[in-house]
C-alpha cells in the first residue's frame, strides 16, 4: 500500500524569508500517514477503525522548500505488528517552473489503531506481505527498538520549565518558550482527538521561538529526534507547548518541547504530559548560509536539573 498527497507552498506556510516552516512539513507528513494507515487497517472486516499517531522517529530535513514549490508527500506501509503499523514517509520538492525535484525529508512513523465505537479498544492490524524473511526481521527488530525507548522516555514525564524574571541573555532561561492552545472540533480525528500533525506543528512553532530568541537571526529546522506520543489529547483540553535550549555548537541548536494536557470539562482527571520531543535548529545569514550560534550559557542550577 502506498499513498501521495501533493500540496502547493503558500505565505502561511512560510516564516518571513519563505522557507517553509518544519511544522508544515511535520503536519503534511502526519497527513499522509494517516490516510495509508487508515485504509490499511480497516481492509478487514470488524470494527471500523482510525489509526492514531504514536510515536515519529527521527526526521531530518535534508534540504530547504520554499513558498511556491509543490511538496509530493508519500507514504509506504512497510512493518506490522499486532496492533502497530510502521510507516515510512519521503517528501519532495518540486520547483514547477524549472521542473526541478528534490528530496527534502524522510520520516519513519508508527501508528496504532482505535475503534470507532470504543476509542479505548486497540483494534488488530491486517498484516503485510513483505518480499523476503529478512525485511520481516529487520521491519521487528525496528519494532522492538521503538517500543524500548518509548518506555525510556516516559520515565522523564515529570518534568517541568520554570519561568525566570529578567533571565541573563544567552541562557536556558532567556530564550525558553510556552504557547497555549485550546483544541477545537478542526484539529481533531473523527474520534474527536487532536491529529499528531497539528500538536507536531504546534511544537515546531514553540522550538522556532526558542531558536529564534537565542540567535536573534533567521533559523529553520534541521532534524527532529523521536516525538512520542505517551498519551491522547481530547477535544475541549487545552495544552500547553514549552520549549527550552539545551545544547548549542558552533552550528546548530538542540531544543527539548514538552506537550501538556489540561481536560478543562473533566478536570477531575489533572494536567498530564502527553507529547516530548528534541528538535534540531541551524542559524542562517541573510544568504541563507550557515551562521554561527551563540554558546549557551549554563547555570549551576541548570546543570544539577539536567542531571536530575
Amino acid at each position: 500500500l502506498d499513498s501521495t498527497v501533493r500540496v502547493i507552498m503558500r505565505p502561511d506556510d512560510a516564516n518571513i524569508v519563505g522557507n517553509v516552516h518544519g511544522g508544515t512539513i511535520l503536519k503534511m507528513i502526519e497527513e499522509a500517514r494517516c490516510i495509508i494507515g487508515t485504509r490499511h487497517c480497516n481492509t478487514q472486516t470488524g470494527d471500523r477503525c482510525v489509526a492514531a499517531l504514536a510515536r515519529v522517529e527521527r526526521t531530518d530535513f535534508l534540504h530547504p522548500m520554499f513558498i511556491g514549490e509543490v511538496a509530493h508527500v508519500s507514504a509506504e506501509i512497510t512493518y506490522t505488528s499486532k496492533h502497530s503499523v510502521e510507516v515510512q514517509v519521503n517528501v519532495l520538492s518540486e520547483n514547477i517552473v524549472t521542473g526541478a525535484k528534490k528530496l527534502t525529508n524522510k520520516a519513519t512513523l508508527w501508528y496504532v489503531p482505535f475503534s470507532l465505537q470504543n476509542v479505548a479498544k486497540i483494534v488488530e492490524v491486517p498484516p503485510i506481505e513483505y518480499s523476503s524473511p529478512e525485511q520481516e526481521e529487520a521491519g521487528k527488530k525496528r519494532y522492538e527498538a521503538q517500543k524500548l525507548e518509548r518506555l525510556e522516555t516516559k520515565e522523564r514525564n515529570g518534568e517541568i520549565i520554570m519561568s525566570v524574571s529578567l533571565p541573563e541573555p544567552y541562557t536556558v532561561a532567556f530564550s525558553q518558550s510556552s504557547l497555549i492552545h485550546l483544541i477545537g472540533p478542526s484539529d481533531c480525528t473523527l474520534h474527536g482527538f487532536v491529529h499528531g500533525g497539528v500538536t507536531m506543528k504546534l511544537m515546531d512553532e514553540v522550538a522556532g521561538i526558542v531558536a529564534a530568541r537565542h540567535c536573534k537571526t533567521n533559523i529553520v529546522t534541521a532534524s527532529v529526534d523521536a516525538i512520542n506520543f505517551h498519551r491522547k489529547i481530547k477535544k475541549g483540553c487545552v495544552i500547553t507547548i514549552s520549549g527550552r535550549m539545551t545544547f548549542t555548537s558552533n552550528k546548530s541548536m538542540e531544543i527539548e518541547v514538552f506537550v501538556d494536557a489540561d481536560p478543562l470539562v473533566e478536570a477531575e482527571k489533572g494536567k498530564y504530559r502527553a507529547v516530548t520531543a528534541f528538535f534540531t535548529y541551524i542559524s542562517l545569514d541573510k544568504d541563507n548560509k550557515p551562521h554561527p550560534v551563540p554558546p549557551l550559557k549554563v547555570s549551576n542550577a541548570e546543570l544539577v536539573c539536567s542531571v536530575i
